[in-house]
């Protein structure tokens, strides 16, 4: 298992296969980066759980994750039900993993319950985290951002953060919350001083 601070190191190559149905490579790159820690995605979304609408949300998160370092265990779609959402972010914590992002569900319907499902989790709340990317959403003009009632804390040794669904809101709260949870990981791995 790989803690925040350390470095992973990948080979990626790449392979072109001609006509004759042989492969040959034509590239091998290694890059040697530090690991942020892993994360684990909830998608809160009724349309998609039941199949009705594509995950395009869940892919987004998963490459802004991976640019900030962090290795994304899974993405998970879950319905907008506070014991669905419960038990995924739980989930994520027993399972280890030191960042938990759900999107979704945070705004004023009645079936934003995803910050309610949260309270439940955490065991001390991060509200100046919160606060921050409801600022900086509202700023860059994502209104669901700024009207956000997500929250941010700690459950255990994890971070969970619950984000607005909307792909500027998602862009601008990642924006935002890498930093800030890279420091917090390392604070709980006893990596920063």
């Amino acid at each position: 298992m790989q803690r925040s601070g350390e470095r992973r190191h990948l080979t990626i190559s790449g392979q072109l296969e001609p006509r004759d149905g042989g492969a040959t490579t034509v590239g091998i790159m290694e890059i040697d980066a530090p690991v942020a820690g892993r994360a684990l995605v909830v998608i809160v979304d009724d349309r998609i759980a039941h199949g009705d609408s594509n995950n395009n949300v869940g892919p987004v998160v998963t490459e802004l994750l991976n640019e900030a370092g962090f290795l994304v265990d899974a993405t998970v779609v879950v319905s907008a039900d506070e014991i669905e959402i419960r038990n995924a972010l739980n989930t994520a914590v027993i399972g280890g993993v030191d960042l938990v992002i759900s999107v979704g569900g945070t705004g004023v319907s009645p079936r934003d319950v995803t910050p309610d499902a949260t309270a439940d989790v955490l065991d001390r709340e991060l509200p100046g985290i919160s606060e921050a990317i409801r600022s900086s959403g509202l700023a860059a003009g994502a209104l669901d951002a700024g009207l956000s009632r997500g929250l941010v804390g700690l459950s255990g040794s994890t971070l969970v953060v619950n984000l607005a669904a909307s792909r500027a809101a998602i862009r601008d709260g990642m924006a935002t919350l890498t930093p800030l949870a890279t420091h917090v990981i390392g604070e709980l791995s006893g990596l920063l001083e």
